[in-house]
């Protein structure tokens, strides 16, 4: 039996998690559960997996969950704090599912006690890839992909066999707008960019899915995560999100990781290996697919992908840059006030505007993304003025 902490489970990378689990009580035992300020949503997981402890990271959210968990016997805390505590419960998996910059601590604090680690957030390794995956070589902690595209690449990198590799080609549907011009884009509306096609996933996802964003960040990822010259990392659109990823190997041959679009099948993956495990997905129906198509992004429409490639090139603080804008250009943008277009513009404004050293630790990358922060929001100021 496997023992399991979630960080963030409430969203919906932890409630798939949850889903799995509980479908499988005698192969997983909860030790830890946490989520921002869902209360309720907590404490109800916490009390249906039996969880040791349940943590909200919302400390002025305690007093409610103490009463929700009252008699139970499940140890509850709050805080930010609390919330890394959780993280260094020695547990043999921990799902790191926090949004946003606000899962680094946590992130880091599991790294440290030296586990399996899932990723199913990008920032770690987008924003402090190089600190965190020095903390996992000196603690010995196993870094596993729960993104469906880094899951595939993992599936399908043969161990030992780096060298042999012509290149690994990301897949992306392309989003809601990958038929649409860019006058249409300009007019694009948050309801209409958080209808993905494939998917279904949060709001700043989705966001990131139909700005490409989301693979920018994924090509920052992928270069961390596997040994591999990020030159040989490309990316195409693939409207039917069957295949998740490929690795093309020296002598022609291609591995290709399928399956349905449903965050499920690569958090399982994760969850039981080396080993593997039952999920509800149904076998998937190539007959019924009927075609799989591919075309090149285009970088007229789709600069995120251009803003992303250069930050991997330039290094340093330059990921953590581009992730702190684009946080604070697709919130401006969901809050109405900006336009769809102006997320990349301010994200590539921000990258102009500030250049610090490279970050040697979280610290570091953490006042990196608050600076960056500050002026992406002034630059939203501009556009909304």
């Amino acid at each position: 039996m496997k023992t399991v902490t979630i960080l963030g489970a409430t969203g919906s990378v932890g409630t798939s998690t949850l889903d799995l689990i509980e479908r499988a009580p005698d192969a997983f035992r909860i030790k830890a559960l946490t989520a921002n300020a869902d209360v309720e949503g907590l404490a109800a997981a916490a009390k249906r997996t039996n969880a040791e402890l349940a943590v909200v990271a919302d400390e002025s959210c305690l007093p409610a969950l103490e009463a929700a968990l009252s008699g139970t016997g499940i140890a509850t805390a709050g805080g930010a704090a609390a919330v890394c505590d959780a993280a260094r419960q020695d547990a043999d998996l921990t799902m790191a599912a926090i949004v946003g910059c606000a899962g680094l601590g946590p992130v880091m604090a599991a790294v440290e006690q030296g586990g399996t680690v899932v990723l199913a957030n990008k920032e770690p390794l987008v924003s402090a890839g190089e600190v965190i995956l020095a903390a996992a070589a000196r603690t010995g902690a196993m870094l596993l992909p729960a993104d469906s595209e880094h899951n595939a690449i993992f599936q399908c990198f043969e161990p030992g066999q780096a060298r042999h590799v012509r290149r690994v080609v990301l897949t992306a549907s392309g989003g809601p707008f990958r038929d649409w011009s860019l006058d249409a884009m300009r007019r694009a509306t948050p309801e209409q960019a958080v209808a993905h096609p494939n998917w279904s996933m949060g709001a700043k996802i989705s966001v990131d899915s139909a700005t490409l964003m989301n693979k920018g960040l994924e090509l920052i990822e992928a270069a961390r995560l596997f040994p591999i010259d990020p030159d040989k990392i490309e990316i195409i659109i693939h409207r039917q999100s069957v295949i998740h990823s490929m690795v093309e190997y020296a002598d022609g041959s291609t591995l290709a990781q399928l399956g349905p679009p449903d965050m499920r099948v690569p958090i399982a993956h994760c969850l039981a290996w080396p080993d593997r495990m039952e999920t509800p997905m149904a076998p998937l129906d190539l007959l019924a697919i009927g075609r799989l198509d591919f075309e090149a992004p285009d970088p007229a429409r789709f600069p995120a992908l251009g803003l992303a490639r250069r930050a991997l090139d330039a290094g340093g603080a330059r990921p953590a840059i581009l992730n702190a804008a684009n946080e604070v250009a697709v919130a401006a943008f969901l809050d109405r006030r900006i336009g769809f277009l102006e997320i990349a513009a301010i994200v590539a404004d921000t990258l102009d505007r500030y250049d610090p050293p490279a970050p040697q630790t979280l610290d570091d990358v953490l006042a990196i993304d608050g600076e960056a922060r500050s002026i992406a929001g002034a630059r939203v100021k501009d556009c909304v003025n």
